[in-house]
C-alpha cells in the first residue's frame, strides 16, 4: 500500500479483525457517553524513520510506546485523521495501523469513546538503577526535622493564594527578581521585627529556598560569598546536622567544632582559633541538644565578631515554637552588621514550600545577589506572593499559635508517658522546638536504636549529630535519642509514643 490519500479513508485495506475506530470518535466523547473518560492523548509524540513502510513503522512505534509504559492502559489516542496530519502520512495508513493493533489486542476501539490503549496491554517496567531503600515505611515515625504534614493550613493557604494572584501585578508573572518579591520582603521585615526581634529592612532581605540553599550561596561554588581559600575555617556547634557538615565539606570549608554545655555553645573556645572569622550557631534552641544560648554568651560572641571583623550565622530554625519560657529573641538584634539571620517556613509550615530568607549586613547584600544570579531560579514568585498575603492577613500568626498549642500538647503527652513508664529517663530540650532528647545510660544508645528499628520505630541516636572532630577531652560523649514529636499525624501519635516506651531500657 502506498501513502497516497484516498477519497474514503474508512475503506478497509486489511481484514477488519477488530472494531474500526470512528474518524473523530475521541473528539466527540463526552462525560455522559457511558463510563469514565480515559486520559486524553490528543498530542502524541512518535518518531518514524525516514524510509520504509509507513504503516509498519507507525505500528512498531505505537507498540514500543505501550511496552515502555509511555502510553499507559486507558490512554486515549488522537483520532487517526489528526495523527496522520501530525505525522505527514496518509489517513488510511493511520486507520489501518489502528485497526491492526486493535486486532492484536494492543488497542481498544469503542463507539463514542475513541481508540484507547487496551487495559491488558501491560507495560514493561524500564530497567534502571534503583536506590537502595529500607524495608518500607516505618510503623511509627519519630524522626525530627519536619512538622505534622497533615495539618498544613490548606484552606487558608488556598484563600491567601487566590487573593495574592488577584492582586498581583502583571510583572509578577515574568522573570523573578533574585532578591525576592518585594511584597514578601516587606511582610517579613514587619513579622521578624515583631515576632523575633530582628532589625530588618526589606532591602537587606534576600529570599532563598531554605537554609541549605543559604549555606550554598554563602560557601559553595565560584560565586560563594564567604567561601574560598582566603575565607578560613568556620566554627560550628559540636552537635548539628550531618547534612550541613557534608555540604560545607563539599565546598572545601573546614569546620571547627565548639563544645556545648547546659548554656549552649562554648563561644569562649573561639579565642583558641584565631584563624576563624565566622561562626554558625543555633542561639534560640540549640540543635539538637536543646536550650538557648546563655545571655552572656550571646553578648560575648557578638563582641568576638566585632573584634575580629567576623560574622555570626544565626540559624533560627524553629524560633516560633516555645512553650515553658519567655521567647528568646534573635541574636541578630544585637548587631545587624555582624549577624546573618537565616530562617525558613520548613518547620512552621512545610519544607515542601521551599521558602527561606536571609537578613544580611548591608555589605553582603550585593554579593549574595551576585551569587544568586540575574534571575530567581529557586523560589516560586507565586509562592512568595502567597506567603506575603498569608503573613499580612494574620493567617501565619494564627497558624503558628495553633501549632504551638498542638505541639505543646504532644510534648506534654511524651513527657507524661515517660514519667509513667520510664521515669529513669531524663528528657531535655523540651522548652521549645519540635523534638526532645532522651538521655540514656552510657553504652546503650546503639542497642536501643537497633531495637527501635526492629520494632518499626524510626528515630535517631544522638551520636548521629556529633561532629566527628570533637574529642572526648573537649566534650564527653552522651548517649541519647532525638525524638521528633511533631512528625506523626494525630491518629498515630499515641501508638508511636507507646512503641517508644516499649524499647527503652530498664534501669539496672
Amino acid at each position: 500500500m502506498t501513502d497516497t490519500p484516498v477519497a474514503h479513508p474508512r475503506t478497509p485495506a486489511r481484514p477488519p479483525a477488530g472494531p474500526r475506530p470512528r474518524p473523530d470518535a475521541a473528539a466527540t466523547a463526552t462525560p455522559t457517553s457511558g463510563g469514565p473518560i480515559a486520559p486524553s492523548g490528543s498530542d502524541l509524540h512518535l518518531e518514524l524513520p525516514a524510509t520504509g513502510g509507513r504503516r509498519a513503522a507507525l505500528m512498531a512505534a505505537l507498540r514500543e510506546a505501550i511496552r515502555s509504559g509511555r502510553l499507559a492502559p486507558g490512554t486515549r489516542l488522537p483520532p487517526y485523521r489528526s495523527l496522520a496530519a501530525d505525522l505527514g502520512i496518509a489517513r488510511n495508513t493511520a486507520a489501518d495501523a489502528y485497526a491492526e493493533l486493535a486486532a492484536e489486542g494492543w488497542l481498544t476501539a469503542r463507539q463514542g469513546s475513541g481508540t484507547t490503549v487496551a487495559d491488558r496491554a501491560e507495560p514493561v517496567a524500564p530497567t534502571r538503577a534503583r536506590r537502595s531503600s529500607p524495608e518500607g515505611r516505618p510503623a511509627h515515625d519519630l524522626r525530627q526535622g519536619q512538622p505534622d504534614a497533615a495539618v498544613f493550613p490548606r484552606t487558608a493557604w488556598l484563600a491567601a493564594g487566590r487573593r495574592a494572584l488577584t492582586a498581583a501585578p502583571n510583572e509578577a508573572f515574568g522573570p523573578g527578581d533574585p532578591q525576592g518579591r518585594r511584597e514578601l520582603r516587606v511582610a517579613l521585615a514587619d513579622y521578624l521585627a515583631r515576632a523575633r526581634g530582628v532589625r530588618a529592612d526589606p532591602e537587606r532581605i534576600v529570599i532563598c529556598s531554605g537554609f541549605a540553599h543559604a549555606l550554598r550561596l554563602l560557601f559553595d561554588g565560584a560565586g560563594a560569598v564567604l567561601g574560598g581559600p582566603a575565607a578560613g575555617p568556620l566554627a560550628v556547634e559540636a552537635y548539628g546536622l550531618g547534612f550541613h557538615r557534608a555540604l560545607l565539606a563539599r565546598a572545601g570549608v573546614t569546620a571547627v567544632p565548639l563544645p556545648l554545655d547546659e548554656d549552649g555553645a562554648r563561644v569562649d573556645a573561639l579565642a583558641g582559633h584565631p584563624e576563624v572569622r565566622t561562626a554558625l550557631l543555633t542561639p534560640a534552641h540549640q540543635f539538637p541538644t536543646g536550650g538557648p544560648l546563655h545571655a552572656a554568651r550571646r553578648t560575648a560572641v557578638v563582641d568576638w565578631a566585632r573584634r575580629c571583623g567576623g560574622l555570626v550565622l544565626e540559624d533560627d530554625y524553629d524560633g516560633e515554637f516555645r512553650y515553658d519560657r519567655r521567647p528568646v529573641g534573635a541574636l541578630q538584634g544585637l548587631d545587624p552588621e555582624r549577624v546573618v539571620y537565616l530562617g525558613s517556613v520548613s518547620k512552621s509550615l512545610s519544607p515542601a514550600l521551599r521558602l527561606g530568607w536571609m537578613v544580611l549586613p548591608e555589605q553582603l547584600v550585593d554579593r549574595v545577589l551576585a551569587a544568586k544570579g540575574e534571575r530567581e531560579a529557586w523560589a516560586s514568585a507565586l509562592d512568595q506572593l502567597t506567603l506575603a498575603e498569608f503573613i499580612d492577613s494574620g493567617g501565619y500568626d494564627r497558624h503558628v499559635r495553633r501549632m504551638r498549642r498542638r505541639y505543646r500538647d504532644r510534648r506534654d503527652h511524651l513527657v507524661d508517658a515517660l514519667a509513667a513508664r520510664a521515669p529513669h529517663i531524663e528528657v531535655s530540650g523540651i522548652a521549645a522546638g519540635l523534638h526532645a532528647v532522651l538521655r540514656l545510660a552510657p553504652g546503650t544508645e546503639r542497642s536501643v536504636v537497633k531495637a527501635a528499628a526492629y520494632r518499626g520505630l524510626a528515630l535517631d541516636g544522638l551520636a548521629d549529630y556529633r561532629h566527628p572532630l570533637i574529642g572526648q577531652d573537649a566534650m564527653p560523649t552522651t548517649d541519647g535519642l532525638v525524638v521528633g514529636y511533631a512528625t506523626p499525624p494525630d491518629h498515630a501519635y499515641q501508638a508511636a509514643v507507646a512503641a517508644l516506651c516499649d524499647i527503652l531500657p530498664t534501669p539496672l
